[in-house]
């Protein structure tokens, strides 16, 4: 099984749609044409829809009974950047779906990895408000079916540009959950400041400007020994590619290379204490060029 990883999408993300929005479905298209130009030999799989009664483990169910209403009303703007359409929940649904039935496979030994190719985005969603283009914490939810399966210490790596503020808050008491996180600060939603640290919380703030060099110093100095007296079973990765130099969202100079080299990170810390198991989500990116490219060289990694 080494280097083995499942590639893992939802069908039903391009109903989720707002015009002109960057969250758009052609994110999706761009890495699966990416992966299907390369030499990886993957083919996506559909993902299901996850069950109602786990995504209501972390969202609460009045707030959950109130996307359902507006979504069938036809939708609107939940804020300023977070809208909801008529096909929003099933795309939603299956996005969650798809990093859990990641776990599903990887804990049950199917694979080593696997990397969920899906939108929309989750970080930013909190217990009981969607926020950031977020609807449902896909990554935290994932966590609660890792556990149902056994699994009791999982750390979180989250290297989207922006904080993942709803991961955090919802483990925030948590003793055997590492969250973990590097991203431009202060920038949007605000969160994840250099005072936000505890035990298992790593908040690891970058200037804007940062580039190679500071993006995986952070991860060699600081977050790589956390990881080890952690010694997490089970990795979760919020990959989001939105730090990149070619990104039009933000101001992080991160390279396709620097992505891969941060895999590379990550493949060893699964190696040395997971059994080699890590669940990859999908957050942000939205230079269609770019991350392509940086989901090809992340799963180059995984699968050598």
């Amino acid at each position: 099984m080494t280097g083995s990883c499942v590639l893992l999408t939802n069908p039903e993300h391009a109903g989720h749609l707002a015009p002109g929005h960057p969250e758009r479905p052609q994110r999706v298209d761009a890495i699966l044409d990416a992966i299907a130009g390369s030499d990886l030999g993957l083919v996506p799989a559909a993902a299901p829809e996850a069950p109602a009664g786990l995504i209501s483990r972390v969202h609460d169910p009045a707030y959950l009974a109130v996307l359902e209403q507006a979504s069938a009303a036809g939708g609107g703007w939940l804020d300023p950047d977070t809208y909801l359409t008529p096909s929003s929940m099933p795309a939603a649904r299956t996005a969650t779906g798809g990093v859990v039935e990641g776990v599903r496979r990887v804990v049950a030994g199917e694979s080593r990895s696997a990397f969920a190719v899906i939108r929309p985005p989750g970080h930013h969603a909190e217990t009981a408000r969607a926020m950031g283009f977020c609807l449902f914490n896909n990554v935290a939810v994932a966590v609660i079916e890792a556990r149902q399966r056994g699994i009791n210490r999982v750390a979180v790596i989250d290297f989207d540009v922006h904080h993942g503020n709803g991961t955090q808050h919802t483990f925030s008491n948590d003793p055997d959950l590492l969250y973990v996180s590097t991203h431009q600060y202060p920038f949007y939603p605000g969160t994840g400041g250099p005072d936000e640290q505890n035990e298992t919380t790593l908040n690891l703030p970058l200037q804007s400007g940062s580039g190679d060099k500071e993006f995986l110093s952070a991860y060699e100095r600081k977050v790589g020994p956390a990881v080890d007296r952690f010694a997490p079973e089970l990795l979760l990765v919020s990959a989001g590619f939105d730090a990149h130099a070619d990104d039009p969202i933000a101001g992080l100079r991160v390279s396709t290379a620097a992505y891969g080299e941060l895999a590379h990170m990550i493949r060893g810390w699964a190696d040395q204490h997971a059994q080699g198991r890590s669940v990859w989500a999908l957050e942000g990116g939205y230079n269609l060029d770019a991350i392509g490219q940086s989901v090809v060289a992340c799963l180059r990694v995984l699968l050598a």
